[in-house]
């Protein structure tokens, strides 16, 4: 006993006295921290400091609080923009036909064109003292998504001006002569911008820009000017084919030193109009064969004056900053309100076709291979509702998060993918012949893009999520940094001495909770609320303690070579990531009144949540670099074994059910979707039959029941079967005319598209009529 409390004593003195503590333990930890400190590039700098940390560093601390995540209430539409969208977006919605688009011309109508300018659809980012919309993050969001649902290139179209591009960038760092010049013409459509920043040889590399301009003198309006002579090629810049003024990144060089003493000067950003001299704009690509304008531009020796710096000269070199805070923002909005437009156009269609197509006399969503597709749709078309909901909140409240906003689109696309790879495996050959009648087709050529740009996924996983989240959302790790590169060794070494005994009570704290939420199974964790969904929130609760264990023990033993390790590292990162799209499962059904119909749905999406965040820590234990470490921490944090499982088969079969019912819950879930009673029109054939068929069913089931008793032919369909079952007193004269109205509907909606041969040969694409 004597030994222990001399024990304990020596600890309290090491620990207790500053002096002691920082000459034995915090100096030479210091020293180790500052050597396995990752090396850290100039644009790896700027990009970690860039925006802001949200919801994602409550997650990190190991004990996020629920209740402040449910007291931060959604944000709605101003009356204004309701009339918007109720009003030119409606109107826009009518005159898409996505097919046409895609097959003739390969362009927009001058019509639509028209209609967008005239709506100022480009100005939704822009001031109105600019003659913008200065529509909110869940506005610009929703018009964006239900122009999606309709025409994926009309929707790109709309989409790249509120996003990265000049207007955004001229509204944050413009100068007020810039501002005053080009934004009252950019919010009328007079002119159309576009942003040219990735090239043949560089991509998610912006440091390896190659693209280049030198500070120099030139002729410029007549005069000698100090401006800036450029070199660019670049390529995939979507709106360059039609665009009237180019904004560009190239790195910049003063090698005259005519703006100071520096010679590099770094990535700047240049707004130059298309018509200057030496502007080239190249040939179009064609992406997946989608209509939207994509191409390229190259200049050769092109001398534009210092003051096309967007933000002047005081911005030049800022560049790389000035992106990043930018596109965190709109890598929130703009690709996932694609992949919200596919999964809300998946799950009305689907559980419409899954109704009407019927095989053995039955709808084939009653089939439990089909209804397996059926629960993933359903289950993540939630999923991405409700992360779209919670990144918009954040982004309305004026936050940047470049941590939630990389989450949300990487996972928001790859989410996309899944529903629409299992929307095209029930709707089967429905669902892969082009035409006018296929609302699947265009959407899932297009899916990949939204994978490819704004930061492939792959780099945007395995480099950015966990590489900036661990070091901007962990309460501790980037202070130390900063102690770290301080230049006055000595205050560093303060700095650094009081942020590591916190974060050594941190380290304590998060070994032992996880331990006693493993044994526990966190049935003693707080919860903000009870009932069905207690468990979810207790479980986040477990698994926020286990990440923040996981990352500071990886972070302490391979330190700067854990950037290397991405297998190890995104891993992680998908703990956090799942941890995200959890809390935001879980706050849109708190948000949406806990509605007892939404139930299967929330169960499905949050076992699938847990259960990828047990198959992250699965392989990050198999394959920590230290295996007896990587065993003892699977063993803290599930002590009793890795036990998040799959959803269970009775919530994907619910989910099916629901998507074969008309009604407010398949409204409220598809919400984006459009649709028109037309049943000519590639929504309104499938929505139509729907409606119909679930009106008469019982007809159906008396025609059926008739056929397999032998009293009506088996193979009669159409006005032939309706005819007979009349004949036969099956159903009555009028009854039989319900029903033939259904029918028809139904045979159109299981019908594709045939194109005469002569037809295709001129790519007139007329379909042939139904047979």
């Amino acid at each position: 006993m004597s030994i222990f409390l001399i024990l304990l004593v020596a600890v309290l003195i090491v620990f207790g006295v500053p002096d002691i503590r920082r000459s034995l333990i915090s100096k030479p930890v210091f020293r180790v921290f500052k050597k396995i400190l990752p090396p850290m590039s100039a644009t790896e700098r700027e990009a970690m400091e860039a925006g802001d940390v949200w919801w994602d560093g409550e997650l990190f601390s190991g004990r996020p609080d629920w209740f402040k995540l449910l007291n931060t209430k959604p944000h709605g539409f101003s009356a204004e923009e309701q009339a918007f969208i109720d009003g030119p977006l409606e109107e826009l919605l009518a005159m898409l036909d996505d097919f046409k688009i895609n097959t003739e011309g390969h362009d927009l109508p001058p019509e639509v064109w028209a209609h967008l300018r005239k709506h100022r659809f480009f100005a939704m980012i822009i001031g109105k003292e600019y003659g913008g919309l200065d529509f909110s993050a869940t506005a610009n969001s929703h018009i964006v998504s239900r122009i999606a649902t309709r025409s994926l290139s009309a929707a790109v179209t709309v989409m790249v001006p509120n996003s990265l591009g000049p207007g955004e960038l001229l509204t944050h760092y413009g100068t007020m002569e810039q501002k005053e010049h080009w934004l009252p013409a950019l919010a009328k459509g007079d002119e159309i911008p576009c942003f040219a920043l990735t090239g043949p040889e560089a991509g998610s590399d912006a440091g390896g820009i190659p693209d280049t301009g030198v500070v120099c003198k030139g002729t410029f309006n007549g005069e000698e000017v100090v401006g800036i002579k450029l070199n660019w090629s670049k390529r995939y810049i979507t709106l360059a084919p039609v665009a009237t003024v180019l904004g560009l990144a190239f790195k910049l060089y003063d090698p005259e030193q005519l703006l100071g003493e520096q010679e590099e000067i770094g990535i700047t950003c240049a707004l130059i109009p298309t018509s200057h001299d030496g502007v080239e704009i190249g040939d179009r690509h064609l992406p997946l064969m989608q209509a939207f304008m994509n191409g390229t531009t190259y200049g050769k020796d092109v001398f534009i004056p210092l003051d096309w710096i967007i933000g002047g000269v005081k911005y030049a070199g800022k560049g790389w900053r000035m992106l990043v805070e930018c596109l965190s923002a709109g890598r929130g909005i703009s690709l996932p309100a694609l992949a919200t437009a596919t999964g809300h156009n998946v799950q009305r269609f689907t559980g419409a076709y899954a109704f009407v197509r019927q095989q053995f006399g039955l709808p084939i969503g009653k089939f439990e291979g089909v209804q397996e597709a059926m629960g993933r749709i359903g289950g993540l078309n939630y999923s991405i509702e409700s992360m779209r909901r919670l990144t918009l909140t954040a982004l309305d409240e004026g936050y940047s998060p470049s941590v939630i906003t990389a989450m949300t689109k990487y996972h928001m696309t790859e989410m996309g993918r899944q529903v629409l790879n299992d929307g095209l495996d029930v709707h089967a050959g429905k669902g892969i012949q082009m035409g006018p009648l296929n609302y699947l087709a265009s959407n899932y050529m297009g899916i990949p893009i939204s994978i490819t740009v704004e930061g492939a996924n792959i780099l945007t996983r395995n480099l950015m999520i966990f590489g900036q989240g661990a070091t901007r959302c962990h309460p501790y790790v980037l202070a130390e940094m900063e102690a770290a590169a301080n230049p006055d060794e000595e205050a560093g070494l303060r700095n650094f001495d009081q942020l590591l005994i916190k974060h050594i009570g941190f380290a304590v704290s998060n070994t032992f909770a996880s331990l006693w939420h493993g044994l526990t199974g966190a049935r003693f964790a707080n919860a903000p609320v009870g009932g069905e969904t207690i468990r979810y929130y207790q479980q986040l609760s477990r698994m926020s303690r286990a990440l923040a264990l996981c990352a500071d023990v990886s972070m302490l033993t391979m330190g700067g070579d854990l950037k290397r390790k991405e297998m190890i590292s995104a891993r992680l990162g998908d703990v956090l990531s799942h941890l995200y799209i959890g809390s935001a499962i879980l706050k849109r059904f708190e948000d949406d009144g806990r509605q007892v119909a939404d139930l299967p749905f929330v169960h499905y999406a949050m076992q699938l949540q847990l259960h990828l965040i047990g198959q992250a820590f699965r392989g990050f234990f198999k394959n920590f670099p230290n295996p007896w470490l990587g065993r003892l921490l699977s063993v803290l944090v599930f002590p009793w074994g890795n036990r998040y499982d799959k959803p269970a088969d009775a919530h994907a079969q619910a989910i099916a059910d629901s998507m074969m019912e008309p009604g407010v819950l398949r409204d409220r879930h598809t919400f984006l979707s459009y649709w028109k009673d037309d049943e000519e029109d590639v929504t309104g054939h499938m929505e139509l039959a729907f409606t119909h068929m679930v009106a008469n069913i019982e007809l159906f089931k008396k025609v059926y029941k008739a056929q397999k008793q032998g009293v009506l032919d088996s193979n009669l369909n159409g006005d032939a079967l309706v005819q007979a079952a009349v004949a036969e007193e099956v159903i009555s004269t009028e009854e039989g005319e319900k029903l033939a109205v259904a029918e028809r509907l139904r045979l159109r909606a299981i019908a594709v598209d045939s194109f005469a041969a002569e037809a295709m040969k001129s790519g007139r694409y007329q379909t042939q009529p139904l047979r």
